[in-house]
Protein backbone atom coordinates (compact mmCIF):
# COMPACT_ATOMS: atom_id res chain seq x y z
CA UNK A 1 0.00 0.00 0.00
CA UNK A 2 1.29 3.31 -0.84
CA UNK A 3 2.20 6.22 1.49
CA UNK A 4 -1.14 8.38 1.18
CA UNK A 5 -3.41 5.27 2.24
CA UNK A 6 -4.45 4.55 -1.50
CA UNK A 7 -4.16 0.77 -3.23
CA UNK A 8 -1.71 1.04 -5.86
CA UNK A 9 -2.89 0.52 -9.53
CA UNK A 10 -2.02 -2.80 -11.43
CA UNK A 11 0.13 -1.27 -14.07
CA UNK A 12 -0.66 -3.80 -16.89
CA UNK A 13 2.46 -4.69 -18.96
CA UNK A 14 3.12 -4.70 -22.52
CA UNK A 15 5.66 -5.94 -24.19
CA UNK A 16 6.20 -5.01 -28.39
CA UNK A 17 8.54 -7.03 -30.53
CA UNK A 18 8.94 -5.04 -33.59
CA UNK A 19 12.07 -4.02 -35.09
CA UNK A 20 11.22 -0.26 -35.50
CA UNK A 21 10.92 1.12 -32.26
CA UNK A 22 8.73 4.46 -33.65
CA UNK A 23 5.69 2.77 -33.23
CA UNK A 24 5.97 2.12 -29.43
CA UNK A 25 6.93 5.90 -28.67
CA UNK A 26 4.15 6.53 -30.67
CA UNK A 27 2.04 3.46 -29.01
CA UNK A 28 3.33 4.57 -24.95
CA UNK A 29 1.99 8.30 -25.98
CA UNK A 30 -1.27 7.47 -26.85
CA UNK A 31 -1.64 4.56 -23.88
CA UNK A 32 -0.55 7.42 -21.27
CA UNK A 33 -0.17 5.55 -17.75
CA UNK A 34 -2.16 2.37 -18.31
CA UNK A 35 0.34 0.43 -19.70
CA UNK A 36 4.26 0.18 -18.80
CA UNK A 37 5.80 -0.42 -22.32
CA UNK A 38 8.66 -2.16 -23.02
CA UNK A 39 10.12 -2.55 -27.10
CA UNK A 40 12.69 -5.60 -27.98
CA UNK A 41 13.87 -5.35 -31.68
CA UNK A 42 13.93 -9.28 -32.42
CA UNK A 43 12.09 -12.06 -31.62
CA UNK A 44 14.91 -13.83 -29.82
CA UNK A 45 14.87 -11.07 -27.47
CA UNK A 46 10.97 -11.34 -26.98
CA UNK A 47 10.96 -15.29 -26.29
CA UNK A 48 13.44 -14.72 -23.43
CA UNK A 49 11.10 -11.74 -22.08
CA UNK A 50 8.64 -14.26 -22.25
CA UNK A 51 10.25 -16.83 -20.20
CA UNK A 52 10.77 -14.12 -17.66
CA UNK A 53 6.78 -14.30 -16.93
CA UNK A 54 7.01 -10.78 -16.60
CA UNK A 55 4.51 -9.62 -19.48
CA UNK A 56 0.91 -9.07 -19.29
CA UNK A 57 0.15 -8.83 -23.09
CA UNK A 58 2.16 -8.48 -26.03
CA UNK A 59 2.16 -6.90 -29.89
CA UNK A 60 3.80 -8.69 -32.87
CA UNK A 61 5.12 -7.32 -35.88
CA UNK A 62 4.25 -10.02 -38.65
CA UNK A 63 6.46 -7.79 -40.98
CA UNK A 64 10.19 -8.20 -40.66
CA UNK A 65 12.25 -7.66 -42.99
CA UNK A 66 12.84 -10.26 -45.19
CA UNK A 67 9.71 -11.71 -43.74
CA UNK A 68 9.54 -15.19 -45.76
CA UNK A 69 11.00 -18.07 -43.60
CA UNK A 70 12.89 -17.97 -41.57
CA UNK A 71 11.75 -14.87 -40.00
CA UNK A 72 8.22 -16.46 -40.38
CA UNK A 73 9.28 -19.29 -38.76
CA UNK A 74 10.35 -17.53 -36.01
CA UNK A 75 7.11 -15.42 -35.48
CA UNK A 76 5.55 -18.74 -35.27
CA UNK A 77 8.08 -19.76 -32.56
CA UNK A 78 6.85 -16.81 -30.78
CA UNK A 79 3.37 -17.81 -30.75
CA UNK A 80 4.50 -21.19 -29.83
CA UNK A 81 6.31 -19.95 -26.87
CA UNK A 82 3.49 -17.42 -25.61
CA UNK A 83 0.79 -20.11 -25.40
CA UNK A 84 3.51 -22.83 -23.43
CA UNK A 85 4.30 -20.91 -20.59
CA UNK A 86 2.06 -21.83 -17.08
CA UNK A 87 -0.24 -18.67 -17.83
CA UNK A 88 -0.63 -18.39 -21.55
CA UNK A 89 -0.17 -14.71 -22.80
CA UNK A 90 -1.96 -13.20 -24.96
CA UNK A 91 -0.03 -11.95 -28.51
CA UNK A 92 -2.04 -9.55 -30.73
CA UNK A 93 -0.05 -9.42 -34.11
CA UNK A 94 -0.31 -6.74 -36.98
CA UNK A 95 0.22 -6.56 -40.00
CA UNK A 96 0.22 -4.85 -43.53
CA UNK A 97 -1.03 -8.02 -45.32
CA UNK A 98 -4.60 -8.04 -46.13
CA UNK A 99 -5.31 -11.11 -47.20
CA UNK A 100 -8.02 -13.23 -45.49
CA UNK A 101 -6.23 -16.38 -45.52
CA UNK A 102 -2.89 -14.75 -43.79
CA UNK A 103 -5.08 -13.35 -41.37
CA UNK A 104 -6.95 -16.66 -40.13
CA UNK A 105 -3.86 -18.37 -40.73
CA UNK A 106 -2.32 -16.25 -37.33
CA UNK A 107 -4.95 -16.90 -35.30
CA UNK A 108 -5.06 -20.16 -36.07
CA UNK A 109 -1.44 -20.01 -35.19
CA UNK A 110 -2.11 -18.86 -31.76
CA UNK A 111 -2.78 -15.55 -32.02
CA UNK A 112 -5.51 -13.24 -29.61
CA UNK A 113 -6.30 -11.14 -32.26
CA UNK A 114 -5.25 -9.74 -35.76
CA UNK A 115 -5.14 -6.01 -36.70
CA UNK A 116 -4.48 -4.24 -40.05
CA UNK A 117 -1.80 -1.09 -40.67
CA UNK A 118 -2.46 1.20 -40.09
CA UNK A 119 -3.78 0.74 -37.06
CA UNK A 120 -6.53 2.23 -35.06
CA UNK A 121 -5.38 3.09 -31.50
CA UNK A 122 -9.13 3.33 -30.25
CA UNK A 123 -10.02 0.07 -31.31
CA UNK A 124 -6.44 -1.43 -30.42
CA UNK A 125 -7.40 -0.43 -26.34
CA UNK A 126 -10.26 -2.09 -26.60
CA UNK A 127 -7.99 -5.74 -27.43
CA UNK A 128 -5.29 -4.62 -24.93
CA UNK A 129 -8.36 -4.61 -22.48
CA UNK A 130 -10.01 -7.85 -23.32
CA UNK A 131 -6.33 -9.48 -23.89
CA UNK A 132 -5.17 -8.52 -20.26
CA UNK A 133 -8.23 -9.89 -18.40
CA UNK A 134 -7.45 -13.28 -20.59
CA UNK A 135 -3.99 -12.83 -18.42
CA UNK A 136 -5.60 -12.12 -15.84
CA UNK A 137 -8.16 -15.36 -15.67
CA UNK A 138 -4.70 -17.70 -16.76
CA UNK A 139 -3.01 -16.02 -13.36
CA UNK A 140 -6.14 -16.66 -11.23
CA UNK A 141 -5.97 -20.27 -12.55
CA UNK A 142 -2.62 -20.95 -12.15
CA UNK A 143 -2.55 -19.41 -9.00
CA UNK A 144 -5.29 -21.67 -7.70
CA UNK A 145 -4.11 -24.72 -8.92
CA UNK A 146 -1.21 -23.81 -6.32
CA UNK A 147 -3.56 -22.95 -3.53
CA UNK A 148 -5.70 -26.25 -3.86
CA UNK A 149 -4.64 -27.95 -1.11
CA UNK A 150 -5.16 -25.15 1.23
CA UNK A 151 -8.93 -23.77 -0.81
CA UNK A 152 -11.14 -26.23 0.60
CA UNK A 153 -12.79 -25.25 4.35
CA UNK A 154 -15.08 -28.20 4.85
CA UNK A 155 -15.83 -28.97 1.28
CA UNK A 156 -16.36 -25.22 0.59
CA UNK A 157 -13.78 -23.67 -2.10
CA UNK A 158 -12.96 -20.63 -3.57
CA UNK A 159 -10.12 -18.39 -2.76
CA UNK A 160 -11.26 -14.97 -3.28
CA UNK A 161 -11.84 -11.95 -0.81
CA UNK A 162 -15.72 -12.76 -0.41
CA UNK A 163 -14.90 -16.55 0.44
CA UNK A 164 -12.28 -15.81 2.78
CA UNK A 165 -15.01 -13.88 4.88
CA UNK A 166 -17.49 -16.50 4.62
CA UNK A 167 -14.48 -19.21 5.80
CA UNK A 168 -13.56 -16.85 8.89
CA UNK A 169 -17.36 -16.50 9.43
CA UNK A 170 -17.81 -20.41 9.38
CA UNK A 171 -14.85 -20.97 11.37
CA UNK A 172 -16.64 -18.47 14.35
CA UNK A 173 -19.92 -19.92 14.39
CA UNK A 174 -19.01 -23.43 13.96
CA UNK A 175 -17.62 -23.05 17.48
CA UNK A 176 -20.33 -21.52 19.75
CA UNK A 177 -23.85 -23.44 19.80
CA UNK A 178 -26.48 -20.23 18.30
CA UNK A 179 -28.80 -20.26 15.04
CA UNK A 180 -27.87 -19.13 12.46
CA UNK A 181 -29.26 -17.57 8.99
CA UNK A 182 -27.69 -18.13 5.75
CA UNK A 183 -29.05 -15.73 3.01
CA UNK A 184 -28.44 -15.58 -0.66
CA UNK A 185 -29.46 -16.26 -4.11
CA UNK A 186 -30.62 -19.83 -5.45
CA UNK A 187 -27.38 -22.14 -6.21
CA UNK A 188 -24.76 -19.94 -3.97
CA UNK A 189 -24.28 -22.89 -1.90
CA UNK A 190 -26.49 -22.35 1.42
CA UNK A 191 -26.41 -26.39 2.15
CA UNK A 192 -22.42 -26.59 1.71
CA UNK A 193 -22.09 -23.82 4.55
CA UNK A 194 -24.85 -25.46 6.64
CA UNK A 195 -22.68 -28.44 6.50
CA UNK A 196 -19.80 -27.20 6.93
CA UNK A 197 -20.89 -25.42 10.03
CA UNK A 198 -22.09 -28.64 11.43
CA UNK A 199 -18.51 -30.35 10.65
CA UNK A 200 -16.02 -28.36 12.01
CA UNK A 201 -18.46 -27.94 14.95
CA UNK A 202 -18.52 -29.59 18.45
CA UNK A 203 -21.16 -31.54 17.01
CA UNK A 204 -19.80 -33.12 14.33
CA UNK A 205 -20.14 -36.87 15.50
CA UNK A 206 -24.38 -36.59 15.72
CA UNK A 207 -26.61 -36.67 12.65
CA UNK A 208 -27.22 -33.51 9.73
CA UNK A 209 -30.99 -33.66 8.75
CA UNK A 210 -31.50 -31.21 5.86
CA UNK A 211 -35.20 -30.22 5.12
CA UNK A 212 -36.75 -27.67 2.71
CA UNK A 213 -40.39 -27.04 3.14
CA UNK A 214 -41.06 -25.94 -0.54
CA UNK A 215 -43.94 -27.00 -2.08
CA UNK A 216 -45.46 -28.97 0.54
CA UNK A 217 -48.52 -29.06 2.75
CA UNK A 218 -48.57 -27.88 6.19
CA UNK A 219 -49.45 -31.50 7.44
CA UNK A 220 -46.69 -32.91 5.72
CA UNK A 221 -44.14 -30.44 6.82
CA UNK A 222 -45.30 -30.81 10.59
CA UNK A 223 -44.84 -34.80 10.31
CA UNK A 224 -41.61 -34.42 8.50
CA UNK A 225 -40.37 -31.90 11.22
CA UNK A 226 -42.20 -33.37 14.58
CA UNK A 227 -43.31 -37.12 13.45
CA UNK A 228 -46.58 -38.90 14.60
CA UNK A 229 -47.62 -41.07 17.00
CA UNK A 230 -49.17 -44.56 15.68
CA UNK A 231 -53.04 -43.74 14.95
CA UNK A 232 -52.45 -39.87 14.57
CA UNK A 233 -54.25 -40.22 11.13
CA UNK A 234 -55.16 -42.94 8.37
CA UNK A 235 -52.04 -45.06 7.26
CA UNK A 236 -50.06 -43.87 10.47
CA UNK A 237 -49.44 -47.48 11.41
CA UNK A 238 -46.70 -47.22 13.76
CA UNK A 239 -44.90 -44.45 15.79
CA UNK A 240 -42.52 -41.95 13.52
CA UNK A 241 -39.87 -40.03 14.96
CA UNK A 242 -39.34 -36.38 13.07
CA UNK A 243 -36.31 -34.88 11.55
CA UNK A 244 -35.88 -32.94 14.87
CA UNK A 245 -35.65 -36.25 16.79
CA UNK A 246 -33.84 -38.18 14.51
CA UNK A 247 -30.65 -35.02 14.56
CA UNK A 248 -30.91 -35.42 18.31
CA UNK A 249 -27.51 -33.88 19.44
CA UNK A 250 -26.91 -32.68 15.76
CA UNK A 251 -27.66 -30.34 13.50
CA UNK A 252 -30.92 -29.00 11.34
CA UNK A 253 -30.96 -27.32 8.53
CA UNK A 254 -34.39 -25.96 7.13
CA UNK A 255 -33.91 -24.65 3.75
CA UNK A 256 -36.44 -21.96 2.41
CA UNK A 257 -37.31 -21.00 5.78
CA UNK A 258 -39.51 -18.10 4.07
CA UNK A 259 -42.30 -20.27 2.89
CA UNK A 260 -43.37 -21.62 6.15
CA UNK A 261 -46.84 -20.54 6.86
CA UNK A 262 -47.63 -18.14 9.86
CA UNK A 263 -49.29 -21.23 11.53
CA UNK A 264 -45.84 -23.57 11.50
CA UNK A 265 -44.02 -20.54 12.03
CA UNK A 266 -45.66 -20.51 15.40
CA UNK A 267 -44.88 -24.20 15.92
CA UNK A 268 -41.76 -23.11 14.95
CA UNK A 269 -40.98 -20.96 17.64
CA UNK A 270 -42.39 -23.05 20.43
CA UNK A 271 -39.80 -26.03 19.49
CA UNK A 272 -36.91 -22.97 19.74
CA UNK A 273 -38.15 -21.71 22.80
CA UNK A 274 -38.83 -24.28 24.69
CA UNK A 275 -36.76 -27.04 23.42
CA UNK A 276 -39.08 -29.78 23.12
CA UNK A 277 -42.01 -30.53 20.54
CA UNK A 278 -44.95 -32.49 20.29
CA UNK A 279 -45.70 -35.31 17.39
CA UNK A 280 -49.14 -35.18 15.36
CA UNK A 281 -51.80 -37.17 17.49
CA UNK A 282 -49.82 -36.86 21.07
CA UNK A 283 -49.45 -33.97 23.35
CA UNK A 284 -46.51 -34.79 25.58
CA UNK A 285 -43.49 -32.86 25.14
CA UNK A 286 -40.51 -34.61 23.65
CA UNK A 287 -37.30 -32.90 24.52
CA UNK A 288 -34.99 -31.85 21.33
CA UNK A 289 -31.20 -31.09 21.96
CA UNK A 290 -30.49 -29.91 18.47
CA UNK A 291 -28.90 -26.72 16.66
CA UNK A 292 -31.08 -24.90 13.98
CA UNK A 293 -29.31 -23.97 10.86
CA UNK A 294 -31.74 -22.04 8.13
CA UNK A 295 -31.50 -20.72 4.91
CA UNK A 296 -33.07 -18.14 2.49
CA UNK A 297 -33.30 -16.52 -0.66
CA UNK A 298 -36.03 -14.28 0.42
CA UNK A 299 -36.22 -10.92 2.02
CA UNK A 300 -37.52 -12.10 5.62
CA UNK A 301 -36.97 -8.33 6.85
CA UNK A 302 -39.92 -7.46 4.23
CA UNK A 303 -41.59 -10.27 4.83
CA UNK A 304 -41.94 -9.27 8.35
CA UNK A 305 -42.76 -5.64 7.72
CA UNK A 306 -45.75 -7.27 5.33
CA UNK A 307 -46.62 -9.73 8.60
CA UNK A 308 -46.21 -12.58 6.49
CA UNK A 309 -43.22 -13.39 8.99
CA UNK A 310 -43.32 -13.46 12.46
CA UNK A 311 -41.15 -11.00 13.60
CA UNK A 312 -40.41 -13.03 16.83
CA UNK A 313 -39.34 -16.11 14.63
CA UNK A 314 -36.75 -14.06 12.88
CA UNK A 315 -34.86 -12.36 15.52
CA UNK A 316 -34.72 -16.49 16.71
CA UNK A 317 -33.50 -17.66 13.88
CA UNK A 318 -30.50 -14.93 12.66
CA UNK A 319 -28.39 -14.39 15.81
CA UNK A 320 -26.03 -14.79 13.58
CA UNK A 321 -26.34 -14.09 9.71
CA UNK A 322 -23.88 -15.18 6.74
CA UNK A 323 -24.66 -13.51 3.44
CA UNK A 324 -23.43 -15.54 0.75
CA UNK A 325 -22.63 -13.91 -2.33
CA UNK A 326 -23.20 -14.90 -6.34
CA UNK A 327 -21.12 -16.24 -8.53
CA UNK A 328 -20.96 -13.06 -10.13
CA UNK A 329 -19.77 -11.45 -7.10
CA UNK A 330 -16.71 -13.61 -7.13
CA UNK A 331 -15.70 -14.64 -10.47
CA UNK A 332 -11.76 -14.88 -9.95
CA UNK A 333 -13.10 -18.46 -7.64
CA UNK A 334 -14.88 -19.28 -11.47
CA UNK A 335 -11.22 -21.28 -12.78
CA UNK A 336 -11.18 -23.24 -9.35
CA UNK A 337 -14.31 -23.99 -9.35
CA UNK A 338 -14.31 -24.97 -12.61
CA UNK A 339 -11.55 -27.42 -12.78
CA UNK A 340 -12.64 -29.11 -9.95
CA UNK A 341 -16.05 -30.45 -10.95
CA UNK A 342 -14.05 -30.96 -14.31
CA UNK A 343 -11.86 -33.10 -12.36
CA UNK A 344 -14.84 -34.39 -9.97
CA UNK A 345 -17.23 -35.70 -12.85
CA UNK A 346 -13.97 -37.37 -15.23
CA UNK A 347 -13.74 -39.50 -12.40
CA UNK A 348 -17.61 -40.15 -12.35
CA UNK A 349 -18.02 -40.72 -15.63
CA UNK A 350 -15.00 -42.17 -16.26
CA UNK A 351 -13.47 -39.83 -18.87
CA UNK A 352 -9.75 -38.89 -19.92
CA UNK A 353 -10.43 -35.16 -19.83
CA UNK A 354 -7.24 -33.34 -18.52
CA UNK A 355 -8.38 -29.76 -18.55
CA UNK A 356 -10.27 -26.59 -19.83
CA UNK A 357 -9.33 -24.55 -23.05
CA UNK A 358 -8.62 -20.85 -22.46
CA UNK A 359 -11.60 -19.85 -24.24
CA UNK A 360 -13.52 -21.99 -22.08
CA UNK A 361 -12.43 -20.32 -19.45
CA UNK A 362 -12.46 -17.18 -20.60
CA UNK A 363 -16.79 -17.68 -21.78
CA UNK A 364 -16.77 -18.93 -18.45
CA UNK A 365 -15.85 -16.13 -16.48
CA UNK A 366 -17.74 -13.70 -18.55
CA UNK A 367 -21.22 -15.16 -17.86
CA UNK A 368 -23.39 -13.99 -15.10
CA UNK A 369 -24.03 -17.41 -13.75
CA UNK A 370 -28.09 -16.35 -12.63
CA UNK A 371 -28.07 -20.09 -11.04
CA UNK A 372 -24.64 -19.49 -9.45
CA UNK A 373 -22.18 -22.72 -8.57
CA UNK A 374 -25.07 -24.85 -8.94
CA UNK A 375 -25.28 -24.08 -12.52
CA UNK A 376 -21.66 -23.72 -13.19
CA UNK A 377 -21.40 -27.31 -11.72
CA UNK A 378 -24.57 -28.05 -14.40
CA UNK A 379 -22.56 -26.41 -17.14
CA UNK A 380 -19.30 -28.45 -16.65
CA UNK A 381 -20.70 -32.03 -16.20
CA UNK A 382 -22.57 -31.50 -19.75
CA UNK A 383 -19.88 -30.32 -21.44
CA UNK A 384 -17.52 -33.19 -19.99
CA UNK A 385 -20.11 -35.29 -21.61
CA UNK A 386 -19.86 -34.28 -24.89
CA UNK A 387 -16.25 -33.36 -25.34
CA UNK A 388 -15.04 -35.69 -27.37
CA UNK A 389 -11.13 -34.29 -26.72
CA UNK A 390 -8.75 -33.73 -23.87
CA UNK A 391 -9.66 -30.65 -23.19
CA UNK A 392 -13.17 -29.21 -22.81
CA UNK A 393 -13.52 -26.39 -25.64
CA UNK A 394 -16.19 -23.81 -26.18
CA UNK A 395 -17.66 -26.50 -28.69
CA UNK A 396 -19.01 -28.34 -25.66
CA UNK A 397 -20.61 -25.28 -23.86
CA UNK A 398 -24.24 -24.73 -24.53
CA UNK A 399 -25.74 -22.52 -26.80
CA UNK A 400 -26.16 -19.37 -24.32
CA UNK A 401 -22.44 -19.58 -23.15
CA UNK A 402 -21.31 -20.23 -26.39
CA UNK A 403 -18.47 -16.98 -28.03
CA UNK A 404 -17.64 -16.49 -31.42
CA UNK A 405 -15.27 -19.38 -32.10
CA UNK A 406 -13.05 -19.23 -35.16
CA UNK A 407 -14.41 -21.79 -37.88
CA UNK A 408 -12.72 -24.28 -39.14
CA UNK A 409 -13.89 -23.88 -42.40
CA UNK A 410 -13.03 -20.31 -43.66
CA UNK A 411 -16.15 -18.13 -44.32
CA UNK A 412 -16.39 -17.61 -48.52
CA UNK A 413 -16.62 -13.71 -49.58
CA UNK A 414 -14.16 -10.88 -49.40
CA UNK A 415 -11.69 -10.22 -46.27
CA UNK A 416 -14.88 -7.52 -45.12
CA UNK A 417 -17.46 -10.14 -45.17
CA UNK A 418 -15.82 -12.14 -42.85
CA UNK A 419 -14.99 -9.47 -40.82
CA UNK A 420 -18.68 -8.86 -40.78
CA UNK A 421 -19.35 -12.79 -40.28
CA UNK A 422 -17.68 -12.45 -37.00
CA UNK A 423 -18.55 -9.46 -35.71
CA UNK A 424 -22.28 -10.78 -36.07
CA UNK A 425 -21.68 -13.69 -34.07
CA UNK A 426 -19.68 -12.31 -31.30
CA UNK A 427 -22.38 -9.69 -30.96
CA UNK A 428 -25.01 -12.07 -30.97
CA UNK A 429 -23.26 -14.53 -28.28
CA UNK A 430 -22.67 -11.29 -26.04
CA UNK A 431 -26.61 -10.45 -26.59
CA UNK A 432 -27.68 -13.93 -25.52
CA UNK A 433 -25.34 -14.05 -23.10
CA UNK A 434 -27.50 -10.88 -21.48
CA UNK A 435 -30.72 -11.89 -22.42
CA UNK A 436 -30.72 -9.37 -25.21
CA UNK A 437 -29.57 -6.34 -22.63
CA UNK A 438 -28.07 -4.34 -24.63
CA UNK A 439 -25.96 -2.04 -22.46
CA UNK A 440 -24.75 -5.24 -20.80
CA UNK A 441 -23.74 -6.44 -24.28
CA UNK A 442 -21.77 -3.52 -25.37
CA UNK A 443 -19.98 -3.33 -21.79
CA UNK A 444 -18.82 -7.25 -22.27
CA UNK A 445 -17.72 -6.35 -25.78
CA UNK A 446 -15.98 -3.30 -24.16
CA UNK A 447 -17.78 -0.72 -27.03
CA UNK A 448 -20.38 2.05 -26.55
CA UNK A 449 -23.70 1.62 -27.10
CA UNK A 450 -24.45 3.71 -29.58
CA UNK A 451 -21.95 1.65 -31.52
CA UNK A 452 -23.81 -1.36 -30.51
CA UNK A 453 -26.89 0.41 -32.03
CA UNK A 454 -24.96 0.91 -35.48
CA UNK A 455 -23.55 -2.95 -35.59
CA UNK A 456 -26.67 -3.90 -34.93
CA UNK A 457 -28.29 -2.15 -37.83
CA UNK A 458 -25.10 -2.36 -40.42
CA UNK A 459 -25.02 -6.04 -39.66
CA UNK A 460 -28.75 -6.48 -39.72
CA UNK A 461 -29.23 -8.12 -36.98
CA UNK A 462 -32.84 -8.43 -35.66
CA UNK A 463 -34.42 -7.87 -32.06
CA UNK A 464 -36.06 -11.68 -32.26
CA UNK A 465 -32.62 -13.03 -33.40
CA UNK A 466 -30.56 -11.45 -30.10
CA UNK A 467 -33.39 -11.82 -27.94
CA UNK A 468 -33.24 -8.10 -27.19
CA UNK A 469 -35.82 -5.78 -26.12
CA UNK A 470 -37.06 -2.97 -27.52
CA UNK A 471 -39.42 -0.94 -25.29
CA UNK A 472 -38.54 -0.42 -21.80
CA UNK A 473 -35.51 -2.46 -21.44
CA UNK A 474 -33.33 -1.78 -18.41
CA UNK A 475 -30.52 -1.19 -21.35
CA UNK A 476 -32.22 1.45 -22.43
CA UNK A 477 -30.81 3.55 -19.09
CA UNK A 478 -27.42 5.39 -19.60
CA UNK A 479 -25.07 4.51 -17.25
CA UNK A 480 -21.61 5.84 -16.51
CA UNK A 481 -20.00 3.39 -18.81
CA UNK A 482 -22.22 4.59 -22.07
CA UNK A 483 -20.77 8.14 -21.22
CA UNK A 484 -17.43 7.11 -21.17
CA UNK A 485 -17.55 4.98 -24.11
CA UNK A 486 -16.08 6.10 -27.76
CA UNK A 487 -18.80 7.91 -29.06
CA UNK A 488 -17.51 7.39 -33.09
CA UNK A 489 -16.46 4.34 -33.50
CA UNK A 490 -14.70 4.04 -37.34
CA UNK A 491 -17.68 2.17 -39.64
CA UNK A 492 -14.83 1.25 -42.09
CA UNK A 493 -13.12 -2.44 -41.14
CA UNK A 494 -9.21 -0.84 -41.44
CA UNK A 495 -9.09 -1.78 -37.99
CA UNK A 496 -9.41 -5.45 -36.25
CA UNK A 497 -10.18 -8.78 -37.12
CA UNK A 498 -12.10 -9.69 -34.50
CA UNK A 499 -11.24 -13.76 -33.88
CA UNK A 500 -11.92 -13.19 -30.26
CA UNK A 501 -10.01 -9.90 -29.04
CA UNK A 502 -11.64 -6.71 -29.83
CA UNK A 503 -14.36 -5.34 -32.74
Amino acid sequence: MSTDGKIPVHVKKLLIVDPDDSFAVILKTALGTAYSLDHVSNIDDGIARLKQNDVDVVLLNWDWPKSEPPMRLKCQEFLEEADSVPAPIPVLVFTWDRRRECAMEIVRQGAFDVFLQPLDVLELKFALDRAYVRTTLHRNLSAARALAPFSHVAGMIGNSKNMQRIYELVTKVAAVFTTVLIRGESGTGKELVARAIHRMSPRAEKPFMAFSPSALAETLIEDELFGHEKGAFTGAAQTRRGRFEQAQGGTVFLDEIGDLALSMQVKMLRVLQERTLERLGSSTPVPVDIRLICATNRDLETMVRQGTFRQDLYFRISVFRIDLPALRERRTDIPILAEFFCRHFAEVHKKDIRGLSPRFLSTLASYEWPGNVRELQNVIERSLILADGSQLSVEDLPSELKPLAVSAEIPRGSFHEAVDCFRRELILAALRTHSGNRLRAARELKISRSYLHRLLKKLDISSEESGAVVKGEPADEVGPEEEAGPGEEPDDEEGSMASGGSF
